[in-house]
């Protein structure tokens, strides 16, 4: 592994453990300032300041326990690395939805459509 593979690796850990303490100032210490940040079923955050809230707003969502597992870093050209991974870990969920204000959340049962109740907020 070369100096530019190693370091990539680094990078990776970094991130590692900045995802499993919830620290959105170590998480963007990685990007570059035209950085991209591509979470599941959720539209592209582009640019430090939605990189950055993206991640505030995941941290407060969920809490990671992951780790990566660098199974390839390859430098192809100068200053162009590819690295494969994969990770396992858990996710806990910290806030299930957030109410808007102005909404009624209520519940209704499946039989009969009766309204069982509800709050506004």
């Amino acid at each position: 592994m070369n100096a530019n593979e190693k370091a990539v690796g680094e990078v990776l850990a970094k991130y590692q453990d900045a995802l499993n303490q919830s620290d959105t100032d170590a998480v963007m210490k990685l990007y570059a300032p035209d950085g991209v940040f591509m979470a599941q079923n959720s539209p592209s955050s582009v640019g430090v300041d939605e990189v950055r809230r993206a991640y505030d707003a995941v941290f407060k969502t969920i809490k990671l326990t992951v780790k990566f597992n660098v199974a390839e870093v390859v430098e192809t050209a100068p200053n162009w690395v590819f690295a494969r991974t994969n990770s396992a870990g858990t996710v806990r969920a910290l806030l299930l939805f957030h109410n808007q204000p102005g909404t009624r959340i209520s519940t209704k049962r499946a039989n009969d459509g009766h309204d069982e109740g509800g709050c506004d907020s």
